[in-house]
């Protein structure tokens, strides 16, 4: 063997003992940045609790405690202490459509019917005539100290000459006269199908258009969108420690539109939270049509990266609150004499249709299912597709699943088929008790059972529809506690801290498909992660909803930190 030149030799040595002085130990790669003395729960097998990271680039490149990590330390690594703060993964919200907010009169802020009338009276006096008023979507009535919509007259009163149009939620528009007058619906007008135009118990309008009976109002059209609204978007999702969102059919305008100033943004290397979009196939009733949608958008089945990506695509077979498919029928009056038991906006043979070729093309679909007799109609056409060609590993999904019954968890799970929840019992308890009795509301969105069932289970907030709070989510599925009537199903209650964690870090990963890269702290992943202002596994339950972001990183990149948290 040749030996090393003596010279060589020495300067080998030195190097070593310099390195080693340094703290890092000869042949480890030398990090950026070292977290320490953390509390850093990774989400991995073991869900574990580090004491110190490293990252290099954009990905973690060591975890586990101070001494073993700071072997890592080279001569440019930087440091910092995290004195015992709580690091997660980066957040993920499962079902996003936008931040909230826009153009419209903003609802969120008021806590009474006369609050929200006069915040539209405002809009009034600023409002010519041959304008439409339109409000924000995301407001509920439950927030209302009367728990209750303004009526028609109400909002007669604040206006009968000026249209107004108050969007509540995806599924219900609230309309005054001169709305109804502006597009021609009246009692004698017939409501789409898989839609309701609200009449009271007299026979009168109401001025309240349920799912496809909105179809019937063609609202002003939106300002362009620009990657302005891409910006936005992402910095409010990364004050919460949000670093990817998952977006089901919908986000701000077209959602083509949208997909293409993200992909601009991506490349301009302005882009800090990771998008999924699922195509638009709400309205899908035949083969045809979803292979249209796929050739309009011109895209494939996972295209993309980790910024952005095509995850497959949103269909929809029920109504929201008010429209959700019970196997029995609503609770008086909504029941309307046992007659009325929700919405079927596609039918079942045109949906399995759809659903089939989907299969055969290779895509995947999502769908939107509410009440139990949705979870019947996405079950039977899952089972369909699957009997030509197994769904199994496929990540097909169900969005919502409300209200299910034992014998729907067992056909979910032999098909495996995961579930995409969200915390909208949390805001709205009080409606759905009106609807649907205290029985089922008392049982909406059962995760310690879907949990329990060993489904892939994945948590999110439906932002708009409810606001955006991951901790909000998080603490109702903790607690069943809700904003205005107590504590809901307490059985369904889910004990874990950890599993609760898991829903919105590891296991939105996997129902992305980005669990090799994404959703937890190991080496090799890219370093998403979120600095929390208290320890989520041990904090009082009741602190939960009151957490926030002190610092969120995405790919090793501080994106967001809390003015207040130096």
């Amino acid at each position: 063997m040749r030996r090393l030149p003596y010279i060589t030799f020495l300067l080998a040595a030195a190097l070593t003992a310099s390195t080693a002085a340094r703290g890092q130990m000869p042949g480890r790669e030398a990090a950026d940045i070292i977290f320490l003395n953390g509390k850093i729960f990774t989400a991995d097998g073991d869900s574990s609790v580090r004491q110190s990271m490293a990252i290099k680039g954009d990905r973690f490149l060591a975890i586990g405690d101070n001494k073993a990590v700071s072997a890592h330390r080279g001569p440019r690594t930087r440091l910092v202490d995290l004195k015992g703060r709580f690091v997660a993964p980066g957040l993920g919200d499962d079902h996003f459509h936008n931040e909230g907010g826009g153009s419209g009169v903003d609802l969120s802020k008021a806590r009474s019917i006369n609050e929200l009338l006069a915040a539209l009276a405002v809009r009034v006096g600023r409002t010519s005539r041959g304008q439409v008023i339109t409000s924000n979507p995301d407001w509920h009535e439950a927030q209302l100290k009367e728990q209750r919509l303004p009526s028609l007259a109400e909002l007669d009163r604040i206006s009968d000459a000026i249209p107004i149009v108050l969007l509540r939620g995806g599924h219900e528009y609230i309309l005054n006269s001169a709305a109804l007058r502006k597009w021609g619906i009246t009692n004698d007008t017939a409501p789409p199908a898989g839609g309701v135009i609200s009449k009271n118990a007299n026979g009168e309008l109401t001025g309240e258009l349920f799912d496809n009976a909105m179809d019937l109002v063609k609202l002003p059209p939106r300002r362009p969108l620009s990657i302005n609204d891409i910006l936005i978007t992402q910095k409010v999702a990364n004050r919460y420690g949000l670093t990817s969102v998952r977006v089901p059919g919908s986000y701000k305008g077209k959602l083509r539109d949208s997909y293409r100033l993200m992909q601009q943004s991506r490349y301009a290397g302005r882009l800090s939270l990771r998008y999924t979009i699922y195509l638009p196939g709400f309205d899908l009733k035949s083969a045809v049509e979803a292979r249209q949608l796929i050739a309009e958008w011109g895209v494939k089945q996972d295209e993309g990266d980790n910024w952005v990506r095509i995850g497959g695509v949103k269909l929809m077979i029920d109504g929201g609150f008010e429209g959700g498919h019970m196997s029995r029928p609503y609770q008086e009056p909504w029941g309307r004499g046992g007659t009325y038991a929700g919405l079927e906006t596609v039918p079942p043979g045109p949906y399995t249709e759809v659903v089939k070729e989907l299969n055969r093309l290779g895509w995947r679909p999502t769908t939107h299912a509410v009440g139990d007799a949705g979870v019947d109609q996405v079950l039977a056409a899952y089972d369909a597709a699957n009997s030509e060609i197994s769904i199994a590993g496929k990540r097909w999904a169900i969005e919502h699943a409300f209200v299910t019954r034992p014998d729907q968890i067992a056909k979910l799970k032999s098909l495996d088929v995961a579930l995409s929840v969200q915390n909208h019992l949390y805001v709205v308890a009080p409606v759905l008790k009106k609807y649907w009795g205290q029985d089922r509301a008392a049982q909406v969105t059962p995760v310690k059972a879907y949990l329990d069932a060993g489904l892939l289970v994945a948590g999110g907030t439906d932002s708009y529809v409810i606001p955006l709070n991951p901790f909000w989510a998080l603490y109702h599925f903790h607690t069943r506690d809700t904003v205005s009537d107590g504590r809901y199903g307490v059985n369904q209650a889910v004990p874990s801290r950890e599993d609760l964690l898991k829903l919105i870090t590891i296991n939105y990963a996997r129902l992305v498909g980005t669990d090799r890269e994404l959703g937890s702290i190991e080496p090799g992943k890219l370093a998403d992660f979120v600095i929390l202002s208290g320890n989520f596994l041990s904090i009082p339950a009741k602190d939960i909803r009151d957490l926030k972001a002190l610092a969120t990183f995405v790919g090793g990149k501080e994106v967001y930190r809390d003015p207040a948290w130096k």
